[in-house]
């Protein structure tokens, strides 16, 4: 059909209605026939989400922001304690402010709870003791009081808080939950050499708070390098890493900037020398925004190891009185639920994220930091430092409730991540410690899995969005800390003596609290022998240590091994002692 008389214009437009007219014809025809069908369903609308740590897939639902008016109800009210710490931000959200907020998670579970702001956690302690005895005198008129707290601190904090005691068995601390963790934001920050060299960290210093979780990322990374540790703060010991103690966790950055220094007795494989010297800061572990006022207002030091790399070393744990949450189960319950549907918000949605970081900045009221600057050091940046140097500064992570059955055994591998942290650095402060640390509250006693397990049985969907997951790469190319073991082996075999399990299992903590950082297993022999029967067997000894930690519950992706036989001696093989030094398996964490 030829079209005249008309503008090109109007010729196309004509053109594209006869066309569309003639396929909707067809249309109507073909595919518009009556047939069976089943009935329309109204479509929610959805939210796709955007975080780039998304928990939620598919059709997510991105839940109404809590609005910012007061809820002001009779309901259980709830006082809760809390460091300035990103790893609050479902707390935040699910409160909509520093006091509960209409339409906010916590006004749907019938609490009202007011976030208050004290970075002294001794402080904190001792109102929680005071709070207690309050409870077990006069029930119906006390507010009750929650904290949270580093999970890797609480076998220190848990020495502070024998006190309640003398109230009786009912009337102790008990973690219900773990709403989060630090995600590289709490981080020992020293010289670039010791991160190259640990070694070279001998006859350094460091500051921190005692006891306090940031001191264990020293700790941690110190013993997995077999660097020992000075905690004595009258003397200096040149062959160890010094501890200088700080007040909190802004003093430890603080320390460093101002160029701290004090004087102390040397000392010399444990015994005092009649001299002194006068010591500075080199070294600091601290957290948001204690790392970023190192960066800025002095600079020079890098991250040398972090809650990014020891991933389950640091969870959120949130504790309440045992007698109180036991009188109190189901709004226990309510705001466990109310938490677990915040870290999936928090995970899965930008603006989500961003009203937790709103609230962050109302409940810390720091006139200097707004929402910006908590969202910036929640997903964590790399900046220039005042010297011009890249450092990497902040990250945290909300959990969901998936996460939260993970960290304490009850999810897919049944792998009790919080026991194991929680009884490694027990154990290390012990050894550190062992005047203070001798009667630290055991585990089972000061972690209650019965809320979270009623939770997760009575509401499995809200455990639809997905766990934190980790990809590894197929082989370690940068490490992060190094250590030989001397394990035993029965002689020309790959069958372990009973007597190293107990080496076995510390190497399985350390892979657990690093569940970021890949495993690596070597083996070495001395030189006795040749290549032929040594490089197999060194490789056979190194399998059988990673079936071990395989049977244990170490995931396969993220071990590597590897047998070097006699090709890397670490000391003398003229000797007898140098051989046996030889006859080792090295364990590297790295990336």
């Amino acid at each position: 059909m030829k079209i005249t008389g008309i503008k090109p214009g109007a010729k196309w437009v004509l053109l594209a209605l006869l066309g569309a007219g003639a396929f909707f014809g067809v249309k109507k025809f073909y595919l518009d026939a009556p047939k069976e069908v089943g009935q329309s369903q109204r479509v929610e609308k959805v939210t796709l989400a955007d975080a780039p740590e998304a928990s939620l897939k598919g059709n997510a639902v991105m839940l109404p922001l809590p609005s910012d008016k007061a809820a002001m109800r009779d309901v259980q009210k709830v006082q809760w304690k809390i460091m300035a710490w990103n790893a609050q931000f479902p707390l935040m959200y699910a409160n909509g402010g520093a006091r509960t907020t209409q339409g906010s998670l916590m006004y749907k579970a019938n609490v009202d709870v007011e976030i208050i702001r004290q970075d002294d956690c001794f402080k904190t302690i001792a109102d929680f003791i005071k709070n207690a005895q309050d409870y077990k005198n006069n029930p119906q008129s006390t507010t009750p009081m929650f904290m949270s707290f580093m999970g890797d601190g609480m076998p220190g904090f848990s020495i502070m808080l024998k006190e309640l005691d003398k109230l009786g068995p009912d009337y102790q601390p008990i973690i219900i939950y773990h709403m989060g963790r630090s995600n590289g934001e709490d981080q020992f920050m020293g010289p670039d050499a010791w991160r190259s060299n640990p070694q070279s960290a001998l006859g350094g210093t460091f500051t921190a708070v005692e006891l306090d979780g940031d001191a264990n990322i020293v700790f941690n990374w110190a013993g997995n390098n077999a660097i020992p540790v000075n905690v004595n703060p009258k003397v200096y010991d040149p062959k160890a890493l010094n501890l200088v103690p700080a007040s909190d966790f802004l003093d430890a950055g603080n320390k460093f900037i101002s160029g701290y220094t004090e004087k102390r007795q040397i000392v010399t494989d444990g015994k005092t020398t009649g001299r002194d010297t006068t010591i500075g800061v080199m070294a600091t572990t601290t957290w948001t925004p204690g790392d970023v006022n190192v960066a800025m207002q002095k600079g020079g030091l890098v991250r040398i190891a972090s809650t990014h790399e020891y991933s389950s070393q640091m969870p959120n744990a949130t504790v309440v009185l045992k007698k109180w949450a036991y009188d109190h189960r189901t709004d226990v319950e309510n705001i466990i639920m109310a938490l677990g549907q915040a870290g999936d918000q928090v995970r899965s949605f930008n603006d989500a994220k961003a009203f937790a970081a709103k609230v962050s900045a109302e409940v810390y009221g720091d006139k200097d930091k707004n929402a910006d600057y908590w969202l910036k050091y929640y997903n964590g940046t790399e900046e220039n430092d005042m010297q011009g140097q890249k450092v990497l500064l902040g990250g945290s992570m909300a959990f969901n409730l998936s996460d939260a059955a993970n960290m304490v055994g009850l999810g897919a591998d049944r792998k009790d991540r919080y026991k194991v942290t929680y009884e490694t650095f027990g154990s290390m402060l012990s050894k550190l410690y062992p005047d203070r640390m001798k009667d630290y509250t055991p585990y089972n006693r000061i972690m209650d899995k019965s809320f979270l397990n009623s939770v997760i049985s009575n509401h499995p969907e809200l455990l639809q969005g997905e766990a934190l997951k980790v990809s590894y790469a197929s082989e370690i190319t940068s490490e992060v800390s190094s250590k030989s073991y001397h394990i035993e082996f029965e002689t020309g075999s790959d069958v372990i003596r009973a007597s190293s399990y107990r080496l076995l299992d510390e190497i399985y903590s350390a892979a657990v609290i690093a569940e970021n950082l890949k495993l690596g297993i070597y083996g070495h022999t001395d030189n006795v022998g040749n290549d032929a029967t040594n490089n197999p067997l060194s490789e056979r000894r190194a399998k059988a240590v990673r079936d071990y930690l395989l049977k244990k519950g170490i995931s396969t992706s993220q071990v590597e091994t590897k047998g070097y036989g006699a090709e890397k001696p670490i000391a003398d093989n003229t000797t007898i002692d140098g051989k046996a030094k030889n006859r080792r398996v090295e364990i590297v964490l790295g990336r």
